[in-house]
């Protein structure tokens, strides 16, 4: 054999060697069927509890550990607006906000804005405010509803608002604030 034949198959058995260590560290059970993980559904989003328990460790681990889903504000007939996200607490951490202005969105005076999470999460609780287009701090808002699921109110009178939308999600997952200005026709 040949210096150069050996070191190639000294190389090849050593990278071997590499594969079979990682799948095996991979897999401690020498099975490279999907982890338990994987077959975890997540939570029915159409049960609503008003539990505080702390969420399965899998369940959390499925959403985003850095803050909560996005949320969207629509009419019948109307595209998604996502929202602001401000103030939430989420997973060990959370941020403080301001009141904001909001995602810009235009609707019909009287018509139902109905807000949808972007996860498969249950919603505990919920409420929303407005205040007048360029108003800061929240001082004076007036309360547009709350309740449990859905999220569902009626537009406020004509002009334009600042709409804050609080959530609280289902097994104590964390709170999360959203904002849009809703333009009322």
């Amino acid at each position: 054999m040949s210096r150069s034949s050996s070191s190639r198959q000294a190389l090849a058995m050593f990278a071997i060697a590499l594969v079979v260590g990682a799948c095996a560290a991979a897999s401690p059970s020498g099975s490279a069927g999907p982890s338990e993980a994987a077959s975890v559904s997540p939570p029915d989003p159409s049960a609503a509890s008003s539990s505080a328990a702390a969420p399965s460790p899998l369940v959390a681990a499925s959403f985003s550990a850095t803050e909560p889903p996005a949320a969207s504000l629509a009419v019948e007939g109307g595209d998604p607006v996502t929202g602001q996200l401000g103030t939430f607490t989420w997973g060990d951490g959370g941020s403080d906000s301001p009141w904001l202005p909001g995602s810009p969105i235009a609707v019909g005076t009287g018509e139902l804005l109905t807000v949808t999470i972007a996860a498969p999460i249950g919603v505990a609780t919920w409420s929303a405010k407005r205040i007048p287009e360029g108003a800061t701090g929240g001082s004076g808002a007036t309360g547009l509803g709350t309740g449990g699921p859905p999220i569902a109110f009626d537009a406020p009178e004509a002009g334009t608002w600042s709409v804050q939308v609080i959530v609280d999600f289902d097994g104590g997952l964390g709170s999360a604030t959203y904002y849009w200005l809703v333009t009322v026709r």
